[in-house]
């Protein structure tokens, strides 16, 4: 099959975890990108990326660039591409457009153009033209403009990725999945040993783990925008679907989730079991202040409160006390945790080994690694010695 330009859209600080995910999926020329990644596939590749990928969140496919130095330049070459071939007049169409440089500066007038553009050609073709739908379309349109160089891609996509489906219930601000997806793959989870999320709130963490530890794809149970085409491949696509099931596997990973409110907890629960993930998934109500890793080798990851919600002083104990805890109890293990509020990281009271920024929606936060070693700083160090 015939390879292509493919971009995925992602989250700051995801792109070389996506990138990771690009090469399993047989994508090459892998590049990333500012939020993005740019690769070359053939069908298969932009199918599977759908389906497969955990840290993406558009799946652009570029079908069409030119250079324009107006509108009226925009318009007709716009116009002159075959848009009948990829889909039909009774489908819905939306169009994005983004726009940098001098010659083009409204990115709302570039995407009326380009629409404009498609329906005046099909209502040359068929003498009428196919209805505009901004909140549902069938299909949808990326326009990008960069002084001069025009792209115009499709969105196979649809309704972001990150959208799996199954968290309909929300506890206070949750990670969006793809996050938490990424900074679980960031963290280098073994995928069998313990994995452990002791402030779940709605139970992303765990259930994104568990989608990792048993291989299930997180678009398995969805559609995607690429099927209303024209071009779509059914018995490829079909083919895909058959051998992702057949590569699901249980899991003998010991995947934890608690919270110390009761209602997170029942949140947590009721979404895994949407996502088919909850006999996978310890639950507990339970403070983590207080909890204990089950195995000497556990994966720790929290996403603690901010400081929006809780009174400062308050937040700064909380922040002290998980790092007690962890200094206590979970000697052997690695613990990451993502805030925003970098004063209150400061007090976890541990060196952290390695700091990523990414942003949790528009909060800018950071996601540090602690390892908790066993013993003393010089009980370590005499030992380093022997």
């Amino acid at each position: 099959m015939e390879k292509f330009q493919i971009i995925a859209k992602t989250l700051f600080g995801l792109e070389e975890v996506l990138v990771e995910e690009l090469k399993l999926i047989g994508a090459t020329d892998i590049e990333p990108l500012n939020r993005a990644v740019s690769y070359y596939g053939d069908e298969e590749v932009l199918y599977k990326s759908n389906l497969h990928l955990r840290t993406a969140l558009t799946i652009l496919k570029p079908i069409l660039e030119f250079k324009a130095k107006n509108e009226t330049e925009l318009y007709m070459k716009a116009k002159e591409f075959k848009w009948e071939e990829l889909f039909n007049v009774d489908q819905t169409l939306s169009i994005d457009g983004f726009a940098s440089g001098d010659l083009f500066t409204h990115s709302k007038y570039i995407a009326l153009k380009v629409k404009d553009a498609i329906a005046d050609r099909f209502r040359e073709q068929f003498e009428i033209r196919p209805n505009v739908d901004v909140l549902n379309p069938d299909i949808k349109f990326n326009v990008h403009i960069a002084t001069d160089k025009v792209t115009i891609s499709i969105d196979t996509t649809g309704e972001q990725l990150g959208k799996r489906g199954y968290r309909q219930e929300n506890v206070f601000a949750p990670l969006a999945e793809p996050l938490a997806a990424g900074i679980i793959l960031l963290s280098g989870w073994d995928k069998e040993s313990e994995f452990f999320d002791g402030m779940c709130g709605s139970g992303t963490f765990a259930i994104e783990a568990a989608l990792i530890a048993t291989n299930t794809p997180p678009g398995l149970n969805r559609n995607f925008a690429f099927e209303k085409l024209n071009t779509f491949n059914e018995e490829l696509w079909q083919k895909i679907l058959t051998e992702a099931k057949e590569n699901v596997v249980p899991t003998s990973a010991t995947i934890r989730a608690s919270d110390v409110y009761k209602k997170a907890v029942h949140i947590a629960r009721s979404n895994a079991e949407r996502a088919n993930m909850d006999k996978w998934i310890e639950f507990d109500i339970a403070d983590f202040l207080h909890s204990r890793p089950k195995t000497s080798k556990a994966t720790v990851i929290l996403n603690p409160p901010y400081g929006e919600r809780i009174q400062m002083r308050d937040l700064l104990g909380m922040y002290q006390e998980i790092g007690n805890n962890l200094k206590k109890n979970f000697a052997g293990c690695e613990a990451w945790i993502i805030s925003s509020n970098i004063e209150a990281l400061k007090l976890i009271g541990l060196k952290p080994s390695k700091k990523v920024a990414l942003f949790n929606g528009k909060l800018e936060c950071k996601l540090h690694k602690f390892e908790l070693f066993r013993g003393t700083h010089k009980e370590r160090v005499m030992r380093r010695r022997i």
